[in-house]
Formats: structure tokens, sequence, C-alpha cells
């Protein structure tokens, strides 16, 4: 964690503003898609933070790097922004967006299985047993929260959890050597042109609410520009590894924010599910001394990555 970890004032400063900022967008969702189609908002979102962002890495000349490369970008678009957007705001037209954002909270185990199946890390009895709680953790909330007509949105977000482990890997993988806030900008550029038809579709025949507006506003330049810029300052400030301590504060603020802004519920069941699944992500992605010092060990991914929601 980052307590005692030599961090920072500006380190705090950044670990603080994104906790938030990518624990709010889960209430603007929910808000937003009350008259927004999903495939609107995620146009919306990704054109208007490639506008914001592609100054940044126009002014450093990196674009064209980036753009040598469509084919993983193009994946990459598709597993972290594309399909887990689409996904994710047409989930929460069900779902409250308190429980979307406990079920995201699960993407560290969704990573875990993905690192044991890709050969990057290997199982050990803490990594079971993380596993273990943080599936548990999701079939509880699923359990006791989701009824009827919602159990289709909350299986989405299973998808939603594996694209959000997927994209880092890959973006590990292929792209880690390129500027990120440049990867960025394409990548939501990309996706935007893709939804620009489906977008235009779905356009709203009525006036749209000042509060819609306003979350679809806060969405595209706090909780995506901005958010990415402070992101990619804090990785530069302690690191990525310390940086992945905010996926297990997003899900806390998406809590906080729908049971005190919308009223939704939060009840046992809901608290034990959290509960799991926070400690089975930690569990199952925490490294030991001996994942470090065994030379047999497979070789770890590069530093991990923050999904965003």
């Amino acid at each position: 964690m980052l307590h005692n970890a030599g961090v920072s004032r500006r380190g705090w400063a950044l670990f603080l503003l994104l906790g938030v900022v990518w624990g709010l967008p889960y209430l603007l969702i929910r808000i937003a898609v009350r008259e927004v189609s999903p495939e609107l908002l995620v146009f919306i979102r990704t054109a208007g933070g490639a506008l914001l962002l592609a100054p940044f890495a126009l002014r450093r000349g990196e674009l064209g790097t980036v753009w040598r490369r469509i084919g993983p970008l193009a994946l990459y678009t598709v597993v972290e922004v594309g399909v887990p957007w689409f996904l994710l705001f047409g989930a929460e037209r069900h779902l409250s967006s308190s429980l979307a954002g406990l079920l995201v909270a699960g993407v560290p185990v969704a990573g875990a299985v993905l690192a044991v199946a890709t050969g990057t890390d290997r199982l050990d009895r803490g990594r079971i047993t993380g596993l273990v709680l943080g599936l548990a953790g999701v079939g509880a909330l699923v359990g006791f929260d989701v009824r009827g007509s919602s159990l289709p949105a909350a299986l989405s977000l299973v998808v939603v959890m594996v694209g959000y482990a997927l994209g880092p890997w890959l973006l590990a993988r292929y792209l880690s050597d390129l500027p990120g806030i440049a990867v960025m900008a394409s990548s939501l550029l990309l996706c935007a042109v893709a939804y620009a038809p489906a977008a235009a579709l779905t356009l709203p025949t009525r006036s749209l609410s000042a509060s819609v507006v306003a979350s679809v506003v806060i969405l595209t330049v706090v909780c995506t520009a901005l958010a990415f810029v402070a992101f990619f300052a804090l990785i530069a400030e302690v690191g990525p590894m310390r940086t992945t301590v905010i996926t297990y504060v997003n899900p806390a603020v998406a809590v906080v924010l729908g049971v005190a802004v919308l009223g939704e519920h939060f009840g046992p069941a809901t608290a034990a599910g959290f509960a799991l699944i926070l400690a089975g992500s930690y569990l199952a992605t925490r490294r030991t001394a001996g994942d470090e010092g065994d030379p047999g060990a497979p070789a770890p991914l590069p530093e991990p990555t923050v999904a965003e929601p």
C-alpha cells in the first residue's frame, strides 16, 4: 500500500484525486443513461476525451509513433474501451451504480486468472485463496442483489471485468514502450470513430435534463481527460505497482456516492460481497518474496496498470 512508502505530498494528492475521479463515473453513468443511449454515451466520452488529450500528444510529436502499431492499438481499444464501456453503460440501466462499481472491483481477480493462464504468474496457496474469495464475493453480490431482468446486466459486467483485465495485459505486452497519453488519445479516437454511426442513430428526440448534461460533461472532461493526465502523472510519481492501490478505493467511492446521492441500497450481503472481492483481489495479485527470488518462476508481466471505469 502507499502508507509509509515514501510517497510525496504530490503523490498523495494525485492518488486521492484519482480515487474520487474514478469512483465517480458509476454515479454519473447511472444518471446519464436515463436519457442517453449507451452507444451515444460511449461516443461522447471517447470523442471528447480524444479531443482533450490529443493536444498533449501532438505537442510532443508522439501520435505518429503510436499509429504505426494500429493492430495492437485497435485490439487494445476493443477490449479495454469499446466493449467494456458499452456493456457497463448498458448494465447501469438495470443495476444500481454502487453494485456496478462493486462488481467491477473484481478486475484484479480476473487479472490474476489471466496471468496464470498465460504463464506469466503461477498459483500458490495465497493466490488460490484470493481467487476463491474474489469469485465468492462476485457470486454473493449477484446472488443477493440481482433479481430477474437485472441478471443479464450483472453477467455482462463479468465480460467488463475480463476486458479490463485483458486490456492492461495487451498494453503491457505490445504498447508499453509508447507514451501513455498518446496511446489513450489514439485509442479513444479509434473508439469514437467506430461508434459514430450507432451514436447518430440514437440521438435524443427531446432536450436533455440539466443533470444528464452535467453528468456527461463531467464524465468526459474530468473522469476521462483529466483522469488520464493525473493517472500517468501518478505513475511517474509513485510507480505503476503502487498506483494499482486505486483499484481498492474506486468501488468504495462508488458505493458512498450511490448511497448518498441516489439512495441506493447497501445491506449486509452487499458489504460481505464487497469485503470478499477486496480481500480476494489483494491475495490474488500480491507479490511474495519467493516470486522475486525463485529463478524457476515464470517471468511476470510488466508492472500492471489500472482499468478506468
